[in-house]
């Protein structure tokens, strides 16, 4: 009896080719993944500014005029802004430092009134730590004895 050869060919390995065709189309499919994902969150986002912006616009404004001022901070000024605004710069700043420290001294003032100074929180800290010191010995001491007569 004759025995027939097999079919014993193993599959040919991908080729270069398709090998670069199936890594692009992952990075495709990767990229266009990324970009969905990537629209969704920046759509979120939005949602959450714009809400955020109805809620508490006066906030939203000052935080707008916190970051142009350090935008403005960070830019170096040129002779020709020096020349022409450098004047009434100085009175905005100044008037700005004096504004500042008259609003930090009101401020100390109230605080001194309501007697909320810096040794009244040290006395109010040291007083509830005793409070608590006081309340623990108290609470064991109520436990023990509850032990001893159930004895």
């Amino acid at each position: 009896m004759s025995v027939k050869p097999t079919n014993t060919r193993q599959p040919e390995p991908p080729s270069l080719r398709d090998r670069a065709a199936e890594a692009v189309d992952g990075a495709r499919e990767k990229a266009i993944e990324a970009y969905d994902l990537a629209r969704e969150r920046a759509s979120a986002a939005g949602g959450k500014a714009k809400e955020g912006l109805g809620q508490a616009p006066l906030l939203a404004l000052g935080g707008g005029l916190a970051v142009g001022a350090l935008i403005a901070a960070l830019l170096p000024k040129s002779r020709i802004e020096d020349r022409l605004i450098g004047p009434v710069g100085e009175r905005i700043t100044d008037g700005a430092k004096a504004a500042a420290s008259a609003a930090t001294e009101a401020g100390r003032v109230k605080l001194t009134e309501l007697n909320i100074t810096r040794d009244a929180g040290t006395s109010a800290v040291q007083s509830l730590i005793d409070g608590i010191g006081e309340a623990a010995r108290s609470s064991g001491q109520a436990a023990i004895a509850a032990v001893r007569n159930k004895d």
